[in-house]
């Protein structure tokens, strides 16, 4: 799909329209400045030797600054031009018709409150530091942007199917948030809740978690505990992978 189809689907988010606000970047403390500038700082060592290159090239894209919030129209901008998604502020947690609505017109919800000092290495509900630090980079990679917006077109047809969200959670589960990826011969991660603490990802790159090679119908039935580090990951040879397993996803709910 095109940008400016994707564009154009933008605008269709009756479900989600009720969660939409608008971000007030001014209201920010210096404070909450400097707890950005801190998480960013803990991090960034770590990702720049270890995750993988389309989130570093997107990284720079998106323009994040290390010392202040991010401006999400900002943000939006470079994106747009790029690969036609936007970061979009929202309420909070959104409900499942209305998320996958806004994933499949390229817009990310992006909540826009920040974790406290207190909540450093982690927060149980995603802030904005998960959100654009962990998420929205990956944006910038058009078969992702397509993967992703694929997902949410997906989900958004499956509503009536609880068996079938349940198993395309685990993919989102396996990918978006934890998903890790091989390059030249080494380990590298790409998924928000890996990108966004240090604490599991160090452990994952210390072999603490066992990596098996990806597979659509294995990730699909994989058990997973979200209050819990992961016990087993799955690696992608390449983002056209995981983008390709969509496709396969898509025919197999068809068919069930």
């Amino acid at each position: 799909m095109g940008i400016a189809d994707s564009n154009q689907q933008a605008h269709r988010l009756d479900l989600a329209e009720p969660y939409l606000i608008r971000q007030d970047w001014r209201a920010y403390t210096a404070a909450e400045h400097a707890i950005w500038a801190e998480l960013v700082s803990r991090r960034l060592p770590q990702l720049r030797r270890n995750a993988c290159a389309e989130y570093l090239e997107g990284l720079e894209l998106i323009g994040l600054s290390e010392d202040k919030l991010p401006e999400l129209d900002a943000i939006s901008e470079r994106l747009q031009q790029k690969t036609g998604w936007r970061s979009t502020a929202v309420s909070g947690f959104l409900p499942p018709d209305a998320f996958f609505e806004m994933l499949a017109s390229r817009r990310f919800p992006t909540t826009t409150w920040l974790r406290s000092r207190d909540s450093l290495e982690y927060t149980p509900q995603p802030d904005i530091f998960h959100d654009v630090f962990g998420h929205v980079p990956m944006h910038a990679h058009p078969v992702f942007g397509d993967f992703l917006q694929q997902y949410g077109e997906i989900c958004a047809g499956c509503l009536h199917n609880p068996i079938a969200l349940e198993r395309m959670g685990r993919v989102f589960w396996f990918t978006v948030e934890f998903g890790v990826i091989r390059q030249h011969g080494e380990l590298k991660v790409y998924g928000s809740g890996l990108i966004s603490s240090h604490g599991e990802c160090t452990r994952v790159l210390n072999g603490g978690a066992e990596i098996r090679d990806f597979d659509l119908e294995a990730v699909m039935d994989q058990s997973l505990d979200t209050g819990s580090m992961q016990p087993v990951l799955y690696a992608v040879e390449s983002f056209e992978q995981i983008y390709g397993a969509m496709r396969r996803a898509a025919n197999a709910l068809q068919r069930s």
